[in-house]
C-alpha cells in the first residue's frame, strides 16, 4: 500500500513538472500586480497624516495604520508627547477619516 502511494506522489509529481515544463515562457508574470500600489499608497497617506498630527500635538508619532471602523477606511494614529515635569509620555489615538 505505502509502495503504491509513493508510486503515485511521484507520477503526479513527474506530471507536474512535464506541464510546467510544457507551458510558454509568456504564462510567467514578470512585474508585480497593480492592486499592492493602491496599498503602499494608503499606507504612506497614514503615515503623512500621523506626522502631521504629531506635529500639531508637540509629539512623536508612534504608529500609523490604516483600519475599518464602522464600515469606513480609517487611519489609526498613535502619538506620544512629553509628560509634564518630567512625567512619562502620553500615548493619545487619534482616528483620522480617509
Amino acid at each position: 500500500m505505502i509502495n503504491l502511494l509513493s508510486r503515485s506522489r511521484s507520477a503526479v509529481l513527474a506530471l507536474s513538472l512535464g506541464v510546467l515544463a510544457a507551458s510558454p515562457a509568456s504564462a510567467i508574470p514578470v512585474a508585480a500586480p497593480q492592486y499592492q500600489d493602491a496599498l503602499v499608497q494608503v499606507a504612506s497617506d497614514c503615515y503623512a497624516v500621523g506626522q502631521q498630527v504629531a506635529a500639531e500635538k508637540g509629539g512623536t508619532l508612534a504608529k500609523a495604520s490604516q483600519s475599518t471602523r464602522g464600515g469606513q477606511t480609517v487611519c489609526v494614529i498613535v502619538v506620544l508627547v512629553p509628560g509634564k515635569d518630567g512625567e512619562r509620555p502620553r500615548r493619545t489615538e487619534v482616528i483620522v477619516p480617509q
